[in-house]
């Protein structure tokens, strides 16, 4: 399923059904929506996700634990072979990086930009990714 770049919401073809991503789009997409998914809130498995609320946000955890969590989950998309986080900033209870992922279908990185702050001022709803 194709998410819109700014509202993270679907997207439908011109036919009207969901449009669908494909590689590598897709993989990136994948991994921005595991990088962000918060642990507990997947209803069906709440033991995935990022322990954003437990041990990240308004703990100030050293900054390789944080690495290590986002990076586990974009190992979790199965096409992803190894994941490498980088962060770039980490103020005002926002994370921002980028996760550099292999494939494998393609040993070149591919990057994945994130910004991962609590809410959605908005409209209080946890933010969404940004793929690039």
């Amino acid at each position: 399923m194709l998410l819109d770049r700014t509202a993270w919401d679907v997207v439908l073809d011109a036919s009207g059904n969901w449009a669908l991503a494909s590689d590598p789009y897709s993989i990136a997409q994948d991994v921005a929506s595991a990088v962000k998914l918060f642990k507990s809130e997947l209803w069906f498995d709440t033991t995935t996700g990022v322990p954003y609320w437990m041990d990240i946000l308004g703990q100030w955890p050293p900054l390789p634990v944080v690495r290590a969590a986002i990076e586990a989950a974009a190992l979790t998309v199965p096409e992803v072979v190894t994941a490498q986080c980088l962060i770039v900033s980490f103020t005002d209870r926002t994370i921002t990086g980028q996760v550099q992922v292999t494939t494998s279908s393609s040993a070149t990185p591919q990057p994945v930009s994130f910004s991962a702050p609590p809410d959605d001022p908005r409209s209080g709803r946890p933010a969404r990714p940004r793929v690039v």
